[in-house]
């Protein structure tokens, strides 16, 4: 079994592929620029994206998850926060770069059977939780969340099978250190929860420890 993670450098993407390859999968994890042991991928980048492509060489692609994302406005105060350069280079990685990323894959996905796809959002993306503040990261990642329902319709004829995840709030450089659940925990989780996606699940909204979160 082969699944691409993207972010993996660090956080819940490092946490991911060591997880999976405990468990005997074949990882493929990338980072923007690479580093030793990960493949070099800008998900904001077409070319660098068709030259990963290009890399696999009709290599089976049994789980691709789309981890990779930024999240630059935390604690932006909303008078003179978010600034519209932030907003393009968050949606850049955090939307546009998710469904590029599958646009590239998906003659890999295609080609194995019962392939699935895992895309990491947030409980932020849920517009029943509104507290306010995070503007551009919340937006982006329910544009995320979109993308992946979406995705579950057009790709039920291929028989592929798509998840839209919450990870949890992880102590990594993105959720910072009052975050309370371990980074290994929520790869634990997030591992079950993607073996045990189906087309009868595809579309779902879930969180790391398997409950369905509100849309």
């Amino acid at each position: 079994m082969h699944a691409v993670v993207t972010g993996a450098n660090r956080g819940i993407g490092a946490q991911l592929v060591s997880e999976f390859t405990s468990h005997g999968w074949d990882v493929t994890g990338t980072a923007r620029g690479g580093q030793a042991g990960l493949a070099p991928l800008d998900v904001t980048d077409t070319d660098s994206l068709a030259a990963f492509a290009a890399s696999l060489d009709g290599k089976p692609l049994n789980l691709l998850v789309c981890n990779a994302g930024v999240y630059f406005d935390k604690g932006a105060p909303l008078e003179t926060g978010f600034p519209a350069q932030m907003w393009a280079d968050t949606f850049a990685v955090n939307v546009t770069g998710v469904f590029l990323t599958v646009q590239s894959l998906l003659p890999h996905l295609r080609a194995t059977k019962g392939a699935k796809i895992a895309i990491i959002s947030s409980m932020m993306a849920s517009h029943t939780r509104a507290p306010g503040g995070s503007y551009i990261y919340r937006a982006s990642k329910a544009a995320a969340l979109n993308i992946g329902r979406n995705l579950a319709s057009d790709l039920k004829a291929d028989g592929i099978a798509v998840g839209i995840y919450h990870p949890g709030w992880v102590p990594t450089d993105m959720g910072g250190p009052e975050a309370n659940i371990p980074a290994d925990a929520s790869a634990k989780g997030l591992t079950r929860e993607f073996q045990a996606l189906s087309m009868e699940t595809t579309g779902c909204f879930r969180t790391w420890d398997g409950e369905d979160h509100a849309y």
